[in-house]
């Protein structure tokens, strides 16, 4: 069932290089940015902020529904899957205007039960030319329900490891200003959404592909991915690469993502 919610908007940031500095340091890497520099891959993730009073938030922390983001009636949100389209590089401290418009809202019967699914499209500019096109899969759905998830392949040609800790995923959360309590609060992510932990974002596992992408490929001219099943922060990712696909691989060896690059 599709529903027609077709609207769009239009914010502006300055790209201010000192949160991109920021999240450097959250990775261990020198802040040696400067203005005008090309930024690594989704680094365009800290910028655009949507900030909200309390009273305009759902129980989980992200603004509730019902704004600009429709009201599917199903608490729990994941950010599901996306693409990118590299037009330019988006460079660091430059100002940048993204327009971001609802392309599709779907309701779908899955095994677990009703699911929704609302597609983002954002395109954002840099002194007036286009730089990166981006889809946002969002999924909804219902509380208590799971499915066993994938397992990963593993004939990778190239691997490499990357550990978490609540640190790192508290500090990607305020550098991101995503309030989404199950990446902060472990009482919350256990007792009501029934995690393990705290779960690993979605965008931050992607951002880890996209740089393993890179230093295979060079340079990437686009990039799809899609969360397979949560990974949490105690857990050792395996980042994977193969002739141009790429996944994160858990310990107990569950696909967590896969990903397409080129």
């Amino acid at each position: 069932m599709h529903d027609n919610h077709s609207r769009s908007h239009t914010r502006s940031d300055p790209f201010d290089i000192a949160r991109a500095h920021a999240l450097q340091a959250t990775f261990g890497h020198a802040p040696d940015l400067r203005t005008g520099n090309p930024m690594p891959p989704f680094f365009h993730q800290i910028y655009f902020w949507d900030p909200q009073p309390p009273a305009h938030l759902g129980r989980d922390g992200h603004p509730a529904t019902g704004g600009f983001i429709p009201d599917l009636g199903l608490p729990r949100r994941m950010w599901a899957a996306g693409s990118l389209t590299f037009h330019r590089p988006l460079l660091a401290g430059i100002k940048a205007e993204r327009t971001s418009t609802i392309e599709a809202v779907t309701r779908k019967q899955g095994r677990s039960g009703p699911l929704g699914f609302v597609t983002l499209k954002h395109d954002i500019k840099q002194r007036g030319t286009l730089a990166l096109t981006e889809r946002q899969e969002l999924v909804y759905r219902e509380d208590g329900t799971a499915t066993a998830p994938p397992q990963a392949q593993t004939d990778e040609t190239h691997a490499e490891t990357f550990d978490f800790n609540s640190t790192l995923l508290f500090r990607y959360s305020a550098l991101t200003f995503n309030g989404h309590r199950i990446h902060y609060d472990e009482t919350y992510a256990r007792n009501v959404e029934g995690y393990d932990g705290l779960v690993v974002h979605g965008p931050l596992l992607a951002y880890l592909l996209m740089g393993l992408a890179a230093r295979q490929l060079g340079s990437l001219s686009h990039f799809s991915y899609r969360a397979t099943a949560p990974l949490m922060h105690h857990e050792t990712a395996t980042l994977c690469w193969k002739a141009g696909q790429a996944w994160v691989r858990g310990p107990d060896g569950r696909q967590c993502m896969i990903a397409e690059a080129g």
